[in-house]
């Protein structure tokens, strides 16, 4: 059984912002979930926000250079949070 693609997309903000949203269903580990994705709101060539899944580290969360633990409950959930976080920094940012 092969890695099925769920979502792709990239979605411009402005000149220099974009997010991007990738997620594929996994019939095998890394992930106890089933899921492996990455989630990333780019401004001027650098990631700012990030949700992420991979081998070694897990379900995580990028917030700048910072990082941390990512609590995954689902796929609607993770939009959600990655939605909020983003547009949070846009905010925080004047690009609202």
């Amino acid at each position: 059984m092969e890695a099925t693609l769920v979502i792709e997309r990239r979605i411009i903000f402005g000149d220099c912002d974009f997010a991007e949203v990738v997620v594929w269903k996994v019939p095998v580990p890394p992930s106890e979930h089933g899921f492996k994705y990455r989630l990333a709101y780019i401004v001027r060539g650098r990631r700012v926000v990030g949700f992420d899944s991979d081998r070694g580290r897990g379900d995580h969360r990028h917030d700048g250079d910072q990082g941390g633990k990512y609590r995954f409950e689902g796929i609607d959930r993770l939009l959600d949070d990655f939605a909020e976080v983003a547009e949070r920094w846009r905010a925080d940012h004047g690009k609202d």
